[in-house]
């Protein structure tokens, strides 16, 4: 049996802009006031697991030990097809200290070289802990390929080089409404919703 959020303050254990608007805007519906790990000044924890899980329940533990308040954090990435999976857990380290997602796709880019092969997906976990340690954790994937040059400056990351199946426009040029209906993030933010949250 899964843990309701009963409504209230909750911590988006990130200090990326960018997936705190995501956030905000995916929890529009219900009673909760969101503060950001950035806004209270919380330091970012070392995120020394090997799966996108793992670094979720640190974040969301570590956000919960520093503010004593109900926490939701994602660890999400992009998982490339012909790279084993690269970048993956460490998509953000890719980017380097100055968070230059330019450079990263780059990166990727140049890792592919000739491959035919560009599919990719981005994976998304999300959990949702508690004070007293209880914690919910779901898992979200999108599945796309990756188109070069980079296309559109709407989302982060690396979505303006991710084309999702079935779609035009990558997740750079995508309005925010349409990504999030069928984003890795949306995904597992459904599954959280229909288990942790009621509707105000």
């Amino acid at each position: 049996m899964t843990r309701l959020f009963e409504g209230g303050q909750l911590v988006i254990a990130s200090h990326n802009q960018g997936k705190v608007r995501e956030f905000g805007d995916l929890l529009n519906p219900f009673d909760v006031t969101l503060i950001s790990a950035g806004e209270l000044s919380l330091p970012e924890p070392v995120e020394d697991g090997e799966t996108f899980r793992t670094n979720a329940l640190i974040k969301a533990h570590a956000a919960c030990k520093g503010s004593g308040l109900r926490s939701l954090s994602d660890d999400s990435g992009l998982a490339v097809s012909a790279l084993g999976g690269q970048p993956g857990i460490y998509s953000a380290r890719w980017a380097g200290p100055q968070k230059d997602f330019q450079k990263a796709m780059q990166s990727v880019e140049d890792g592919l070289d000739d491959n035919k092969d560009r599919s990719a997906q981005f994976v998304c976990a999300l959990a949702l802990a508690w004070p007293d340690g209880h914690a919910e954790v779901f898992e979200g994937t999108v599945a796309g390929t990756l188109t070069w040059p980079p296309r559109g400056s709407l989302g982060f990351g690396y979505d303006p080089m991710f084309l999702p199946n079935n779609h035009t426009e990558t997740f750079g040029e995508m309005d925010p409404v349409e990504k999030h209906q069928i984003s890795h993030r949306a995904d597992a933010f459904e599954q959280l919703v229909a288990n942790c949250f009621v509707k105000s």
